[in-house]
């Protein structure tokens, strides 16, 4: 827990220093892993465009964005300005608005990106998979938030 009380499980080493900023240079020469993009988003206190490695999920000709560790800064910074954030992919920059979804419409969704990202993410799901019930995913929903991404107008 973070000290607000929400969910959040922080990056272990190898993570921080290792494979989040190998998939972020990847991703920024534009080379996408599974869907991956560099989100930017804007620092709630700074106002200093902050940067990270995100898995984009395509589902039912929607894209998604799930934070599986919980609260983690990216979630609160993109909250904090009312959801504007840009995904990059080499030099493509895709401004998008991101409209957080209610816990009890996640089920479908975590279960699409258990599917995808299970081998790399499914640590922090609390032994919930793609296969677990509905009632196991609506369990785990408020510990991983998911914004639904659309065109950004500005």
């Amino acid at each position: 827990m973070s000290e607000s009380g929400a969910h959040y499980q922080k990056p272990g080493w190898f993570t921080q220093r290792v494979f989040n900023p190998c998939v972020a240079a990847m991703t920024r020469a534009g080379i996408s892993i599974w869907g991956s993009r560099v989100l930017e988003v804007k620092g709630r206190q700074s106002g200093i465009p902050r940067h990270t490695p995100v898995n984009l999920l395509d589902f039912e000709g929607r894209q998604y964005l799930v934070a599986p560790r919980g609260e983690a800064q990216w979630v609160r910074n993109a909250r904090a300005d009312g959801g504007r954030l840009v995904l990059i992919l080499g030099r493509r920059r895709d401004p998008r608005v991101a409209t957080e979804i209610p816990d009890r419409e996640k089920s479908p969704i975590l279960r699409a990106y258990l599917r995808r990202w299970k081998a790399e993410v499914g640590v922090f799901f609390g032994g919930v998979s793609a296969d677990s019930s509905d009632e196991d995913l609506l369990r785990i929903s408020p510990d991983h938030p998911v914004f639904v991404l659309s065109e950004s107008t500005s």
